[in-house]
């Protein structure tokens, strides 16, 4: 995927927040240690001076590991390039370092919104950089909200799309027929429960949703290992109501995942 200097600009400074977020976590993390490695050590040499040199020895190997594992995490997200075990790093990072920059990120000033946001994208690069084969189709799922749906049409498409009247009067007609050129399954969920249960039914090695950040953010962290690349929605007027996705940047994530004939 082609990306200009103009477009890489929102890339780099939602990067940066994320980046930015995960040193100060290490930060805390470190002085977390440091300062337990003290005390312990002050503690247990009460009862014997052999437990303090453990003490510290296990101190001293937590810093390596996780100033290993932060360092990989971070120099991939700056060079986009897949280093050694950065996919079981990755998960890591949804799995500990996400939850707790939403808690630290707002203390900051930061909202969870633009927390998020910066993560949601630095998957997504980092999906893209570390993508090697191409994907056959029927293992990709398109993975849609139900606000994407205009909110007074009657046709019930979350138990199957195909009731979809495709009209036009949203964007499902257009992304059904994106689906339909491409081979994929194409799915509508409520909510993460249903969600959790399309995604079991098919099995996907790929999923591409469409939602807003906190939907993505927690389907991410729900479905890993499987990869998932975020594209955000549009909510002209206001959360889960008719909302609407860009099609073209639906379509440029499946020419980037897709295994083509």
């Amino acid at each position: 995927m082609n990306i200009s200097a103009q477009d890489k600009t929102p890339h780099v400074s939602r990067k940066r927040i994320f980046i930015g977020l995960l040193g100060l976590i290490f930060a805390l993390i470190m002085v977390f240690i440091l300062v337990g490695g003290w005390v312990a050590t002050i503690g247990l040499n009460h009862l014997h001076p052999g437990l303090t040199l453990i003490a510290q020895i296990i101190a001293g190997i937590t810093f390596i590991f996780l100033s290993g594992i932060i360092s990989v995490l971070i120099l991939s997200i700056i060079f986009e390039k897949e280093l050694p075990f950065t996919h079981k790093i990755r998960g890591l990072g949804i799995k500990l370092f996400l939850p707790l920059m939403e808690i630290l990120g707002p203390r900051l000033g930061i909202s969870k919104e633009r927390v998020r946001n910066s993560f949601i994208e630095t998957n997504n690069r980092l999906l893209i950089s570390g993508h090697r084969h191409k994907i056959p189709p029927e293992r990709i799922l398109l993975l849609l909200p139900h606000c994407l749906q205009m909110a007074d049409c009657q046709r019930r498409i979350t138990t199957s799309i195909a009731n979809c009247k495709r009209c036009g009067k949203c964007n499902i007609d257009n992304l059904i027929t994106l689906a339909e050129n491409y081979n994929i399954h194409i799915a509508v969920a409520t909510g993460g429960t249903l969600a959790r249960k399309i995604v079991r039914d098919h099995r996907p090695r790929m999923i591409i949703a469409v939602a807003c950040e906190r939907d993505l953010t927690s389907g991410i962290h729900d479905t890993f290992p499987i990869p998932v690349y975020g594209i955000l929605n549009q909510r002209p007027e206001g959360p889960c109501w008719n909302t609407l996705v860009d099609t073209i940047e639906v379509k440029k994530a499946l020419q980037t995942f897709l295994r083509t004939k």
